[in-house]
């Protein structure tokens, strides 16, 4: 006789296997789950383990909410933009081959679980005031891809918080070099040059007007 196999705190996909209802249908184990979504269900255990049933049905709603929204937001047969920017976002993090992976999936990057699915990510995009022309954000350059970590910024704004970047702190005060001289109204590679060749205490080289500038 095959000895039962306890599941009892494993993820099955969206479920979460919670306790053995003692119920058999077939003779199999029924497992009592709680979904992502919240709601609770009752699965047969080789279901589970063999992948059948992953969600409690809320999988494959969403994906027909996904066939008939993301692609009725089509336009002219072209998907929406916030569609191409959650594919882009994937990638870089999940497909090894991708140019970028290194900079974004090779650091440990991550896409959260509940933005795999784009409608989800769609959805957050337009209620956190994605515009066209903005691009996804990272606040923290080594944190994953979740609504707590990002926002909709200019290229502009996202060149600043690039992991690279040069970082100064005077006053008090800590932002970009090219932040620096843009406030300061000084070429940027005019203070690169104080800072990185000539080798100015910080103070001068912020504080100290440019050549024709007072």
């Amino acid at each position: 006789m095959n000895k039962k196999r306890d599941l009892a705190g494993q993820r099955f996909g969206r479920l979460i296997a919670l306790y053995d209802t003692g119920e058999r249908k077939d003779r199999k184990a029924v497992w009592h789950c709680r979904c992502d979504c919240g709601t609770e269900v009752d699965v047969i255990g080789r279901n589970l383990t063999g992948g059948h049933t992953t969600s409690c049905g809320c999988y494959n709603r969403e994906r027909t909410v996904e066939a008939h929204t993301v692609h009725g937001m089509a336009r002219h047969g072209k998907q929406h933009s916030v569609y191409w920017i959650w594919r882009a976002m994937c990638q870089r993090c999940e497909n090894q081959d991708h140019k970028y992976y290194k900079n974004y999936g090779g650091r440990g990057i991550t896409v959260c679980d509940e933005w795999h699915d784009p409608q989800v990510f769609i959805n957050w995009a337009l209620a956190s005031g994605w515009e066209r022309g903005l691009s996804i954000d990272r606040i923290d350059n080594n944190g994953n891809y979740e609504p707590g970590n990002c926002r909709w910024v200019t290229w502009k704004e996202q060149a600043r918080n690039k992991r690279n970047n040069h970082l100064i702190t005077f006053d008090n005060k800590t932002q970009p070099l090219a932040q620096w001289a843009e406030g300061l109204n000084i070429p940027v590679n005019t203070l690169r040059s104080r800072i990185n060749q000539l080798h100015w205490p910080i103070e001068r080289a912020l504080t100290e007007p440019s050549h024709g500038k007072k």
